[in-house]
């Protein structure tokens, strides 16, 4: 079956002597060769259950970037960003190529970026009907008028059952994520998990967009009845996606958006959120998405007879996923543009249990917050983590997919929050009452109302209190939340303990921050906690 097919073709990456060649098909079309190669099944009112295998999340100890001429002085290298010998790239490229050789493909032409001044058009090659259906949820769909003359600015190209030989191709495992910024090339193998192509894309997406001062970010957005658009912060977990989606206000996007000259726009044209445990009381316009055509649960447990799904199950993952287009959640915004935010959450499980629901920071404390990053990982999101969440710093709220060094993204940050006057918070979506197994985890209605507080001005004349440890301002009073919720020392029984705790959380801040000291801006260093 084909769809469009481009005048660019598959020849012009390399590939000879294939299959059939799937070409742009819609998402009926997929569904029907997904079920055809039993890569799914189809659940009660609709959705397609896949199942990833061995790798239910992502997994960074197994991405490289190339090191080549054109951008190694650019790309900030290290534990995020490990290098790769161009050779081995090329040998393992024209391995994955022989392997395609006989098989048949599947080929997305998309775009990323809903604002057409910086739109840029890629290519999703995967072996799998399905991953090709996620591919055509996650990003911009073009018109079939625009396929024909479709030419990708970058491709990436999933092959979950070609598997990479660590003695000779240098890898951790089976498993590879080779990103080739020279190439405009990203290859996948050994891994059949969705989230690796979009974060792929969106690592592709961090190195382009800032070298002309677009500030890409890792975060949700939506929009107030007014037209105020408000940006969201935070790692898999936290509640990015779920506080975005929020009644009375319209969904721009749940995860990823570029910061312009011209305000903010999303870069994709869906949203990938996850399942475990939805509930249609706390979540209602993402557990509808559940039953509904065209969505992709991934590892999502589901009763062999009825078809109706269990959410509630983590019998193979804590990261079931859900993958599904914007236009699933009721009101979300299109084309997925919105003005200068005027409000910036940053959102933090606080596993410590120390950290106020809600703060207000100044521009300095909010390059220093973004720069830490500080959260807790839940569990499941990454192969090899245990049940209990990870206190850690992820800078920018997202280093696993930064490619150029984290103070560019910080001072780009900077630069529009004073710019454009936009107010910042700090929200804790973890823990009150103490430490995680002790205290509790925050109550979501309780974390909406304190988001629609400072959203709609009502923070703004409410007397503040500065914290002893942090120094950021802590409100002292928020209508229909209890006043002893807001100061966190207050819901602890052993006070001792609580400064204790902060002190320690507090002086992790400091030791993790000393990374950037010279190159983060003096005023932002010294925002900081007080470790004392």
């Amino acid at each position: 079956m084909v769809g469009v097919v481009p005048e660019y073709q598959l020849d012009q990456h390399g590939f000879t002597n294939l299959g059939t060649v799937h070409w742009n098909l819609s998402t009926s079309l997929l569904y029907e060769e997904a079920i055809r190669r039993r890569e799914g099944q189809l659940a009660h009112l609709g959705p397609l259950v896949v199942k990833t295998g061995h790798h239910t999340g992502r997994s960074p100890n197994d991405k490289f970037v190339v090191q080549e001429e054109s951008t190694e002085s650019e790309i900030w290298w290290g534990k995020v960003n490990q290098p790769y010998e161009e050779k081995r790239f090329q040998g393992m490229y024209r391995r994955l190529l022989a392997y395609m050789e006989g098989r048949d493909v599947f080929v997305q032409d998309c775009a990323v970026g809903a604002d057409p001044r910086y739109r840029i058009p890629i290519r999703i090659i995967t072996e799998d009907a399905w991953q090709n259906l996620f591919a055509r949820n996650m990003f911009i769909q073009l018109p079939r008028e625009e396929l024909r003359t479709h030419v990708p600015h970058f491709t990436v190209i999933a092959a979950p059952r070609f598997h990479a030989i660590p003695e000779v191709d240098g890898t951790r495992s089976e498993v590879f994520i080779l990103v080739n910024f020279g190439k405009r090339l990203v290859i996948i193998g050994g891994t059949a998990y969705a989230g690796e192509i979009k974060k792929s894309v969106f690592t592709f997406l961090n190195y382009l967009l800032p070298r002309g001062d677009v500030l890409s970010m890792h975060c949700s957005a939506n929009v107030g009845p007014n037209g105020d658009t408000a940006i969201f912060f935070g790692l898999s977990g936290t509640g990015k996606t779920t506080l975005s989606a929020d009644k009375g206000r319209n969904l721009i996007g749940d995860d990823e958006h570029g910061w312009s000259d011209h305000g903010i726009f999303n870069f994709e044209g869906g949203c990938y959120a996850k399942m475990i445990r939805l509930s249609p009381e706390a979540e209602p316009d993402i557990y509808e998405t559940t039953r509904k055509f065209g969505t992709i649960l991934e590892n999502v447990m589901m009763d062999a007879n009825t078809r109706r799904l269990n959410l509630d199950d983590d019998g193979l993952t804590e990261n079931t996923r859900g993958a599904y287009p914007l236009s699933h959640i009721p009101g979300a915004v299109v084309p997925s543009v919105g003005d200068h935010p005027k409000n910036i959450l940053m959102l933090t499980c606080d596993a410590f249990g120390v950290m106020p629901p809600i703060a207000a920071l100044t521009a300095d404390q909010a390059g220093y917050y973004f720069l830490s990053g500080y959260t807790a990982k839940v569990a499941g999101t990454e192969k090899d983590m245990g049940n209990e969440p990870q206190a850690t710093f992820s800078t920018c709220f997202g280093a696993p997919f930064l490619a150029l060094p984290p103070t560019r993204y910080a001072d780009l940050l900077g630069k529009k929050v004073r710019e454009h006057k936009t107010k910042c918070w700090l929200v804790n979506t973890g823990w009150s009452g103490g430490p995680f197994g002790v205290g509790s985890r925050m109550k979501i209605q309780t974390t909406r109302a304190l988001i629609r507080a400072a959203l709609s001005g009502k923070l703004d004349g409410v007397a503040m209190k500065p914290d002893p440890f942090f120094g950021f301002l802590v409100p002292e009073s928020c209508e229909g939340v209890p006043s002893d919720v807001l100061q966190p020392r207050n819901t602890w029984a052993d006070k001792e303990a609580y400064d204790r705790q902060a002190k320690e959380l507090a002086a992790r801040f400091s030791e993790n921050f000393k990374q950037y000291e010279g190159t983060a801006p003096r005023e932002v260093t010294e925002s900081g906690p007080r470790a004392g």
